[in-house]
């Protein structure tokens, strides 16, 4: 009988045959004692001989069980043969079970990679793992039709470098293997991290291309308009359930239109193109929507102005505003003569491609406008403050919160693209304190801020950031 039987539900399993066997050792081993005691207490020196036996037995028993309790001897507590057995029986080797410490320092990276569909691939991969004491956090499975991609959180030891890793995995039989570095964001179950996605999305139409990069990593994303601006052939038809193509995705957007979903490294996964269309779909039945919070600011002169955040809604009063600025203003806004600006405002208000700040007036009316747009997988910002308004701070303002909004948001970087006559924009940026870069091209002038690299003091507050993304604490 195995000892997993004899130890089922943590109770041992008795049977008569072995109670029958130790009763039966029992007698034989007193018999044999009874005799050798008749044949040595009979002889010249048989007392002296029994007294000189028990005392050898008393000395070993106690050495014995001395060198047992030592701790480089005795078995760890709560071990057993069974955890042993069932190492064994998984095909791991004897040594891994206790190599990896999960503990300690050591690399994060995330892992996927393409094996066969067939019993014993996964275990040859995860013994490979083992082998170079990498110890497996937490895995995902995406069925394919001839294959299986695992998705790996791994923690290596710091020596240990991604192409030891991926030649490791390929002996081990998987192909197609892509890995980079992770971080302790990552450490979240998919399904919690997916939930938070949902949640930010339903709070606010501009974090669905943010949801989509986090859910899918690096990747870029687009929003095509259903008919473009002029006439002429929009984009082609997409099926309501969307298209997967390899590495690009093709959604139907909610407002209309399609989004287009591309990263160049690795192709999409039914189950990405799944989770993908799941958040397009949710958007579209919640419909257009934004945080209404507001803060006051009191600009140096006593005046207070709301800041809030707005959409198409706010087309008309952006509009005026437009129609109350110079040309001179505009020129440095859109680097070139303006003309109907109802035609570009749709898209620059639009929650789908970013977000917009509005300085407003206690009457209601706008002032300036700030942007932070999506473009692919950069973010831009972009000011506009009205003549009779400019030089009191409002711009400086704007653009600080609107850079808060990329940190929250997890950009890297943000770019204004400005003339360089423009000094107002080019102090607001550097007013920001963190590092930027310039580049100038027949006299547009593109100021990069580095957001990745700042130290977090230099940052600005994300608590002006969660006062526009609709966290009731922060509402004026």
């Amino acid at each position: 009988m195995s000892d997993v039987t004899r130890t089922r539900h943590a109770r041992p399993v008795h049977h008569w045959r072995r109670d029958v066997v130790e009763l039966a050792a029992l007698f034989t081993a007193v018999a044999v004692a009874d005799a050798v005691a008749n044949l040595i207490g009979h002889g010249p020196d048989g007392p002296v001989l029994l007294v000189t036996s028990a005392v050898v037995l008393v000395a070993t028993a106690g050495f014995h069980a001395w060198w047992a309790r030592r701790p480089g001897h005795a078995p760890p507590a709560g071990d057993t043969g069974t955890r042993s057995s069932a190492s064994r029986s998984a095909g791991l080797p004897e040594q891994s079970a206790g190599t990896a410490d999960v503990t300690g320092p050591g690399a994060l990276w995330r892992m996927r990679t393409t094996v066969k569909d067939e019993p014993g691939s996964l275990a040859a991969l995860c013994a490979a793992l083992a082998e170079r004491r990498v110890d497996i956090l937490s895995l995902q499975t995406h069925p394919l039709a001839d294959g299986t991609v695992d998705e790996f959180l791994l923690r290596a030891p710091g020596p240990l470098s991604a192409a030891e890793i991926t030649r490791a995995v390929a002996l081990a039989g998987g192909t197609g293997t892509w890995i980079e570095r992770a971080d302790a964001h990552d450490l979240v179950d998919v399904p919690t991290r997916v939930l938070g996605l949902a949640a930010r999305t339903a709070l606010d139409a501009a974090e669905l291309p943010l949801a989509l990069r986090q859910l899918l990593g690096r990747c870029t994303i687009r929003s095509l308009p259903g008919t473009p601006v002029g006439g002429g052939r929009g984009p082609e038809p997409v099926p309501a359930e969307g298209v997967l193509e390899d590495t690009v995705m093709r959604l139907r957007a909610p407002e209309g239109g399609v989004l287009t979903v591309e990263r160049a490294y690795l192709p999409f996964t039914p189950t990405e193109f799944a989770r993908a269309r799941a958040l397009v779909e949710l958007d579209g039945r919640l419909g257009p929507r934004i945080p209404r919070g507001q803060d006051v600011l009191t600009l140096p002169e006593g005046n207070d102005i709301a800041v809030r955040r707005v959409d198409t809604g706010d087309v008309a009063e952006a509009k005026a505003m437009h129609d109350r600025c110079s040309t001179r203003t505009l020129a440095m806004r859109y680097h070139g003569p303006v003309g109907d600006a109802g035609r570009y405002l749709n898209h620059l208000l639009s929650p789908r491609f970013g977000r917009t700040l509005a300085a407003q007036t206690p009457a209601g009316q706008i002032v300036g406008l700030g942007h932070l747009l999506w473009d692919g997988d950069e973010t831009e910002v972009a000011l506009l403050i009205e003549d009779e308004w400019q030089r009191r701070g409002i711009g400086a303002e704007l653009l600080g919160r609107l850079v808060a909004m990329a940190v929250e948001a997890g950009c890297a970087s943000v770019y204004a693209v400005t003339r360089a006559s423009n000094t107002g924009m080019v102090a607001a940026m550097r007013g920001l304190g963190l590092p930027l870069d310039y580049q100038v091209e027949e006299g547009t002038l593109v100021i990069t801020a580095r957001l990745d690299s700042a130290p977090d003091a230099s940052r600005p507050s994300l608590d002006i950031a969660r006062a526009h993304l609709g966290d009731p604490a922060h509402r004026g």
